[in-house]
């Protein structure tokens, strides 16, 4: 039994080191996926004149993303915004680049992009989505408050298990176990029993058990 429990703190701590690297960043590359993939269905089936025109920046914008480069995906990105801000492709393209460059570690580029999302999308699925990704970043700076403070906005239950996840990083990362015990509680409580998410989150605790 000694050595199961042993194999199984193995786990856990090898869980909480990957995490600590890439969990943040888990929840919005599989969000941001799905998006592209909307944005890219929407763009092909909308024939509207000033939607055909902003579709087609959209569509360079999908083109510079295969390329990689975070510097020409932002550039598509920021022209589409500043010609068609109000379009529904502008808050989409905007994600899109906000990732790219974090990947590219320009993490300033990044909260700005995922800013403008916030003020000007008017879709609150993408709005929502953005606050997640910067309230992502903001932890990754340790800019704890802030991100909080992202976490805290209004949003849909559809996006409770996902934000109450986050926040339990948060207070974790805090040195407050007690309420990133509560936050990652409500986590599983809100996901589905299908969400790839529970998992997770269920070894996140488990890990602060052990821990503490």
């Amino acid at each position: 039994m000694a050595e199961l429990d042993l194999h199984e703190q193995e786990q856990v701590d090898a869980f909480k080191a990957w995490w600590k690297e890439k969990g943040s960043r888990v929840i919005g590359v599989i969000l941001l996926g799905t998006l592209a993939f909307a944005g890219n269905q929407y763009w092909r089936s909308h024939q509207s004149s000033q939607a055909a025109a902003a579709a087609k920046l959209y569509g360079e914008v999908l083109q510079q993303g295969e390329s990689g480069d975070a510097n020409r995906i932002g550039d598509a990105a920021a022209a589409l915004a500043d010609s068609y801000g109000g379009s529904a492709y502008a808050p989409r393209a905007q994600l899109l680049a906000a990732q790219a460059s974090l990947q590219a570690r320009d993490t300033a580029r990044a909260k700005t992009q995922l800013q403008w999302v916030i003020e000007h999308a008017d879709e609150s699925a993408l709005q929502d989505t953005a606050r997640l990704k910067l309230a992502a970043v903001l932890l990754d700076e340790k800019e704890y408050d802030a991100a909080l403070q992202q976490l805290a906005a209004k949003h849909p239950a559809s996006f409770d298990g996902l934000y109450a996840d986050l926040e339990g990083d948060v207070l974790r990362a805090q040195g407050k176990p007690a309420e990133a015990r509560a936050a990652w509680q409500q986590a599983l409580d809100k996901l589905g029993a299908q969400s790839p998410y529970r998992n997770l989150i269920q070894l996140k605790l488990d890990g602060l058990g052990r821990a503490e």
